[in-house]
């Protein structure tokens, strides 16, 4: 055999090698070494990137014309500014509606960073994806499944939050070009414009993981519901600062933020006191609540493995060497 044909299938076998420790079917626990790790994040970044890119160049695309039933993202993204009352807005003579571009490239810029939006959004879960794989090998089972759990939870809480900001710009747009009544007329230009759209969905978007964090907090035990509730008032008044403080300086989308962020919050406490209810029924049927704080508490241990299935042998020999040592004692 020649030494390109050996060479062939030595590197075919380090292929399938490395293929056969990033599989869950071979290599369970997802042990690698410190440099297969670097190279495993480097492999999934890379996957996720082109997902991005190949999202963005759709996108792109999508920004200037419409996609079958759906339109333009650029007819959608300018529709608040047009919707404006038409003695208020720019009229550029002809009767369209157009924001202003006073930059070389400026409109191109703006079509890539919407395209790259989009993108994101549009390929968020082969992204989302890549993550999970190279996090996952290193969780449990009940870890993998309050992960994938919390994770549709946030992007359905991001979405839901995006979309209460699409239904307020518009609101917020009237408010904030309205001030200066027949003194000044509007003509945006098409960065800043763009720039105040996304941002709002943003910070909407955002806005709506802070009640799924206090259910995580109380998940692992850091906040209880009997806490939640006596700082109900003053998480409520924060709320609302904090609104104040992401959102235009408006009264509508300050209002709508703060409103639907308190009762998110509620829901959440609602999900504490479950939790902390079942629990507490669980501590009573192992015998553990009526300890006191310097009283020790009973410990039964059972090993194993990385899949959360016990391991027979492992737990028999442990329960022999713990039978031994206690009639030696």
């Amino acid at each position: 055999m020649s030494s390109d044909g050996a060479s062939k299938r030595s590197a075919w076998s380090v292929r399938r090698e490395a293929r056969r420790r990033r599989s869950r079917r071979y290599n369970p626990d997802g042990s690698m070494t410190l440099i297969e790790h670097i190279y495993e994040f480097r492999r999934r970044l890379l996957y996720a990137l082109l997902a991005v890119c190949a999202g963005g160049a759709v996108g792109f695309v999508w920004f200037a014309h419409g996609i079958g039933p759906l339109p333009a993202l650029g007819d959608v993204i300018k529709g608040p500014y047009c919707d404006l009352p038409s003695e208020i807005r720019l009229d550029t003579g002809g009767g369209g509606c157009q924001l202003l571009q006073t930059a070389p490239f400026e409109a191109f810029m703006i079509q890539l960073k919407v395209g790259i939006a989009a993108g994101m959004v549009l390929t968020g879960p082969l992204w989302l994806y890549q993550l999970w794989a190279f996090l996952a090998p290193g969780l449990y089972n009940w870890e993998r499944k309050y992960a994938r759990i919390f994770v549709c939870a946030a992007s359905v809480l991001f979405a839901a939050g995006a979309a209460l900001a699409v239904v307020i710009v518009p609101l917020a747009l009237t408010v904030l070009v309205g001030f200066g009544g027949e003194t000044f007329v509007t003509a945006l230009r098409g960065q800043e414009y763009v720039s105040f759209v996304l941002a709002l969905l943003l910070i909407f978007g955002i806005s709506f993981e802070l009640p799924l964090l206090i259910v995580m907090l109380n998940r692992v035990g850091v906040v209880q519901y009997e806490q939640l509730k006596r700082w109900r008032r003053g998480i409520i008044a924060g709320l609302f600062v904090f609104a104040a403080f992401v959102t235009p300086t408006d009264p509508f989308s300050m209002v709508a933020l703060a409103v639907a962020l308190t009762g998110l919050f509620e829901l959440a406490i609602q999900f504490a006191r479950m939790h902390d209810r079942k629990l507490e029924r669980r501590r009573e049927a192992e015998g553990l609540a009526g300890l006191s704080d310097d009283e020790a508490a009973p410990f039964h241990y059972t090993p194993t493995d990385t899949t959360g299935a016990v391991e027979p042998s492992t737990a028999a020999e442990t329960s022999g060497r713990r039978g031994s040592t206690d009639d030696v004692t």
